[in-house]
């Protein structure tokens, strides 16, 4: 008989921009003393053999197959469990990393799960794949299936106790490097279903127990940052102060290009709350010197809707001037002689609008998001009724543009409806044609 003093595996998984699994793995004390000690198993002769030939393989391409084979050849081997964390190691080492590499990670994981349901490092897998896999989803109800099935492996494993053969020390470091993506994964699950306040839990969560100065630095905690802050606006009602304040941390600390597109939402909760961008600079900064906002934190609030409306039509001589989001905030908020005002000066109207955000479409209509507000919120609040169907309609989410002519509007939440609806499709660009080639002309 040999002892086999199985390996701890310790699966540490990362949401930075190069995104890939890293497995960290002890030494294997491979003794030739037939009785059984702490932690160790006893394995006959032959199946010793193959074990040990199977883990010394030199790349995750040979040793995949020989593990395999063992399990083909041992199923019920008592170092099964271990194999099949290698096995993960070894599809998931695969670089770059496919499909199939990727398929047969997760296969392994499942596998693992049969006999040890709370095994972390096999959550830790499934949950990373799966919520890297639901990032590339097209379809919304696919992606959010996806996503709830990353954050279900995820809660199995926060809530996953320590094994018996398993050593506090290796159990505090495997959940340790694995809760930061079991807590990512239940947010981005509950943030694209907009449910803020899951979102902030999870989040808050994961910041608090990092470090001061690793939120400073790019990368998993720093999109966290401003992932938090993406929370805090879906909450109901959005906190703007929250979101203003951890998105300008975020952006304060993230590099190029990353910092120009953290910003916009960062002063956009700050003038949505104040009204307006001074004294923004002076939060941002703030910002910089805590993760949290200080207690008693504030930012003055905006006058009240009603008096912002009259203060705007006060002082525009001409309201088909305004902005959309400005009409659409008179429409939703002012009287109806206000309302009546703004939408006067565009009824009937015809108008083409570029890079709509498409929400969804219908053979009859397209649903858009053109004003700022709709845009960062992914809400509609144009309906274009279209006067034949499109040839080649838009997905969602993609920007495309529109023609229409204003013909109703519904004042909450706001829907402008148009009529003779139309995508503008983009014109192809033309070349000239080449000048005719004369030959030259025949000597007599």
């Amino acid at each position: 008989m040999k002892k086999v003093v199985v390996a701890s595996l310790l699966a540490v998984a990362s949401a930075a921009t190069v995104a890939r699994v890293a497995v960290a793995q002890t030494q294997v004390n491979l003794g030739s003393n037939a009785q059984q000690t702490g932690g160790g198993v006893q394995l006959a002769p032959a199946e010793y053999n193959e074990y040990t030939a199977a883990i010394g393989q030199s790349t995750p391409q040979a040793q995949a197959p020989a593990l395999e084979a063992f399990l083909t050849k041992y199923p019920q081997s008592q170092v099964k469990a271990d194999v099949l964390q290698r096995l993960m190691l070894a599809y998931s080492g695969v670089n770059p990393p496919t499909a199939d590499s990727t398929a047969k990670t997760l296969d392994a994981a499942d596998r693992l799960l049969q006999i040890e349901p709370n095994n972390i490092r096999a959550l830790t897998f499934e949950t990373y794949f799966r919520l890297s896999a639901a990032d590339q989803a097209a379809d919304p109800a696919a992606k959010q299936a996806a996503l709830d099935k990353a954050a279900s492996y995820a809660q199995q494993g926060l809530d996953a106790t320590k094994p018996k053969d398993m050593s506090d020390a290796d159990f505090n470091s495997v959940k340790g490097a694995a809760t930061p993506v079991f807590h990512r994964a239940i947010a981005t699950a509950a943030l694209n279903k907009k449910d803020g306040a899951t979102a902030i839990t999870q989040l808050k969560a994961n910041l608090s127990a990092a470090k001061p100065e690793d939120t400073k630095t790019p990368g998993p905690l720093l999109q966290d940052t401003y992932t938090l802050a993406q929370a805090y606006y879906q909450s109901t009602p959005p906190d703007l102060v929250n979101c203003s304040w951890y998105a300008a941390r975020a952006a304060s600390f993230a590099p190029e290009p990353y910092k120009t597109q953290m910003m916009p939402l960062a002063k956009y909760c700050y003038k949505k709350y104040h009204g307006a961008e001074d004294g923004f600079d002076a939060v941002a900064t703030a910002s910089q010197a805590s993760l949290d906002p200080p207690a008693g934190f504030t930012i003055t609030p905006a006058p009240k809707p009603a008096d912002i409306v009259k203060q705007v039509i006060a002082s525009t001589p001409d309201l088909a001037t305004l902005a959309i989001s400005d009409k659409e905030f008179i429409l939703t908020n002012g009287t109806p002689e206000d309302a009546a005002k703004v939408w006067d000066t565009i009824k009937g109207k015809a108008v083409q609008f570029p890079d709509a955000t498409v929400i969804s479409v219908t053979d009859t209509a397209l649903q858009v998001a053109v004003s700022d507000d709709a845009v960062q919120s992914k809400t509609a609040d144009f309906t274009f009724n279209l006067t034949a169907p499109l040839k080649t309609p838009p997905v969602a989410g993609a920007k495309t543009t529109v023609t229409g002519t204003y013909a109703s509007f519904t004042p909450t939440p706001i829907m402008i409806t148009m009529s003779d609806g139309a995508v503008v499709e983009p014109k192809k660009a033309t070349t000239k044609p080449s000048p005719a080639h004369k030959p030259a002309p025949r000597k007599k």
